[in-house]
């Protein structure tokens, strides 16, 4: 049976236990998930569109339904100006919502560019296979009804000809 020094024995366990640490920090820094801070690359998207009311979007300052953003990246398909990359945030007005990450996906598979969003203040991408891709609708306001036709139903009440 051999015997090791205690010196020896010590140095390798002083070294057993330094390499533990090291990978263990290398297994702390790797699993981090892969986030940034939105402020500091708003400039590096070519697009930037903001969540609007209602599962809408508001592209150049203007409020478009999810149609009407498909039909604007469709165009932009067409004179060959299509961006690679777009980053979507909430508006004033909104914040992102399901509906919207579930039109961006299906606009991803369409158009073939990759989409952020923010995600309180970390950027995501929007992975178009776990989300579940929407097909694109026309925004639909809710109809208005005339004050005198409110709290009456069809079946509330027969037809009565002293009403007249």
């Amino acid at each position: 049976m051999i015997r090791f020094s205690t010196l020896l024995t010590r140095a390798a366990a002083a070294l057993l236990l330094g390499s533990m640490l090291v990978l263990s920090g290398c297994h702390v820094i790797g699993s981090k998930k892969d986030t940034v801070n939105t402020d500091q690359v708003k400039g590096q998207f070519d697009t930037t569109i903001q969540a609007y009311k209602s599962g809408q979007f508001m592209v150049d300052g203007a409020v478009l339904s999810a149609l009407d953003t498909g039909s604007h990246f469709a165009y932009l398909k067409d004179q060959h100006k299509l961006p690679k990359t777009v980053l979507l945030v909430r508006s004033d007005e909104s914040k992102i919502r399901k509906q919207h990450l579930e039109f961006m996906a299906r606009m991803q598979l369409d158009y073939g560019f990759t989409v952020y969003y923010d995600d309180g203040g970390t950027l995501k991408k929007i992975n178009a296979v776990d989300t579940k891709a929407r097909d694109l609708e026309d925004y639909h306001a809710p109809v208005k009804t005339n004050d005198e036709m409110k709290g009456k139903d069809a079946s509330s009440g027969g037809y009565s000809p002293s009403q007249r």
